[in-house]
Order: C-alpha cells, then structure tokens, then sequence
C-alpha cells in the first residue's frame, strides 16, 4: 500500500535483470517488446464534481482481453507505468489516470474520502466509453480500486493488487504525524530518509534486487517534491488517518490475484494473504528478491505476472515467485476444522 509512490525506473544496463520471459508468456512474441507507438497514446481532460484530472489511454486495437486500468500509489502519476507498457501494451488498451487529489489533477480536500475517488473512476470509465476492465491496483490504488470494485462491480472483468493490505500498516501511522509534520516545516531531508525507510525492506531481511539503486532513487524524488505535491501528499495522509483504507463490503466474485514482494514490510505478505482472504477465491504469491517497491525492482516480472494473470495464462511455478496460495480456501478449511 504505497502510501507515496515512485517516478517510472529505467535501469541503467548493467542493472537489468537478466531473468527472460518464458516461451509461453502472453508478453512473448518472439522478439523484444517495444513501447507503443505514439499514435496509440491518447490523453483526455475531464471533470467530476467540480474536480478537474486526466487520464492516459494507450489504445490496442487487436486485444487479446479488456482494457486495464492501472491504479498506482499515491505520488505515482499517470505517466508512472510506462515502464511497463512495453510488456503490457502489446495485451489490451491501458488506462492511467491522475484523479482528483493526485498527479496533475486539482486540489482534493482531504474530506473527500475513497468513496469519491472510486466514483471518480467510474465516472472515466463512462466519459471514455469502457463498460468493462481489468483492475489493478498497486498500494494506495489498491484502496481506490478495492472500494470501486465493492461499488461498482459490473465493470470489473478481473482484479489485481499488489503491496495490499485491508488495515493501515502500524510502520505508517505512527510515521505520518512525524513525516508530515516535517514536510509541513520544510524539513525535507528529514521527511525523505524516514520515508525510504518506510518503503523499503531492511537489507538484513533478504536479497532484495536493486536495493541501494531504488533507495537513492526515492530520496531524490522525495528530496525534489514541489510544493504542490508536498501539499497533495500530506493531504493524501490526512485522508487515510480520518476516513481509513477499508469497508468490509462485498467483493465481485470474478478471478483476483494479490501479490506482493516476499521482503515487504510495510504491507506484509500476511498483509497480503488477509486482504486475498477477503474476496472470492482470490490467489495470493510473493514475488522473490523484492520488497514493497515490487514493481520498481522487479518491473519485467510484475507485468509478466499482471500480463499472464488478465490473459488467463498460467501463474503457478513461475520461477520469479513463490508457490501460489488460496487464502480464502485455507481460512475456510480452518473454520471448518475447529467447528
């Protein structure tokens, strides 16, 4: 649940992973994949409730599934996943968006709670015309795009989250007051260490690829925040604190996934297997070598994964995750037993 989030990472050379995709990949085409070209990239203006925000459409006019839409953390912005499009793009038309409160979108007092915001969803989703999505949501979106799923189930096909977790990490909320107390004096290098702390896995933990990279590449977004983002970013904390991350509604009953890195520990794995327990028949892995910022340090391993998973391919034995689990069935089983 990345509370703030990261830039898009382009790894130097010597920094890239030198896993492949396997043969029977959906993202495998026999060739390396490229970006979408720019006559695919469309961006749309809109407005809900008085709130003005953007949303990014990568269009693919020969889908093998639905659209995905990629809701990320909270200082991550529409334009955060293009690292991943290459993989990604060549699947389905994809969909980011800045909503209200986030990226380049309008100012969203924090009053305004995760209701709104997945009604801000719903309301792209008819402004550009998409009855029916994929659903991934990454930390912060997560929060969004579980609420928007409980709401507004009849557009939603399949639902992936990652870093995930129903309850606000204790690590988070007895860092906010701290953290944004600092922000709101100007004491940004303070702020920044203790969120690089936050996000990332102590190194004793275990192997976590790109550690030190991914470190020094979340100072430095942190360290050069503007003050807008500085002002959304404490806002976005207050709304968590007042109208917390979770509402034990119904979850839609259509194939889900959670996932995170076996060495998260802002959002645990158990974390993890507890928001997955919540909904039906959800499935539940880690992947290996990583930690909370998943997506950054294993990038070509989460698409493959949310690539294989909206295509309906194969999860189980990949060699960059851990062995498949089925919360919900195992929390079952044990009701049962001690009844």
């Amino acid at each position: 649940m990345d509370w703030f989030a990261v830039v898009p990472f382009v790894p130097e050379p010597s920094m890239l992973t030198t896993l492949t995709i396997a043969q029977d990949s959906p993202n495998a085409q026999g060739h390396e994949p490229v970006p979408p070209a720019p006559e695919q990239v469309e961006e749309r203006s809109l407005v809900f409730e008085g709130f003005a925000y953007t949303c990014r459409i990568v269009h693919q006019d020969a889908p093998q599934t639905a659209p995905l839409v990629l809701l990320g953390g909270s200082s991550q912005d529409k334009y955060s996943w293009q690292g991943h499009e290459k993989w990604l793009a060549p699947l389905c038309t994809l969909i980011t968006v800045d909503l209200p409160g986030y990226g380049t979108a309008d100012f969203l007092p924090a009053r305004y709670d995760i209701d709104f915001l997945a009604s801000a969803v719903r309301h792209m989703l008819v402004e550009i015309e998409v009855p029916r999505v994929n659903l991934f949501g990454g930390c912060f979106g997560e929060v969004v795009g579980l609420r928007f799923a409980q709401l507004y189930p009849e557009f939603v096909s399949r639902i992936v989250f990652c870093g995930a977790a129903k309850r606000l990490p204790e690590t988070y909320t007895d860092a906010v007051p701290r953290l944004s107390r600092a922000l709101e004096l100007g004491g940004i290098e303070e702020a920044a260490n203790g969120l690089v702390q936050l996000f990332m896995s102590n190194p004793s933990a275990g192997r976590v690829r790109k550690h030190a990279v991914v470190a020094r590449l979340l100072m430095r977004q942190f360290m050069n925040q503007t003050p807008d983002e500085i002002t959304k970013a404490v806002e976005h904390n207050t709304r968590l604190m007042t109208h917390g991350c979770y509402q034990p509604l119904p979850v839609p009953d259509v194939p889900s996934l959670v996932f995170t890195g076996e060495y998260d520990t802002l959002c645990t794995p158990q974390m993890g297997r507890e928001l997955a327990a919540t909904m039906p028949a959800a499935r539940f892995t880690t992947i290996r070598e990583a930690d909370h910022l998943v997506t950054v340090e294993r990038r070509q391993e989460s698409a493959d994964l949310i690539g294989r998973f909206c295509t309906d391919n194969p999860i189980d034995d990949l060699p960059y995750c851990t062995p498949v689990e089925s919360p919900l069935v195992g929390r079952e089983h044990a009701a049962t037993v001690t009844l």
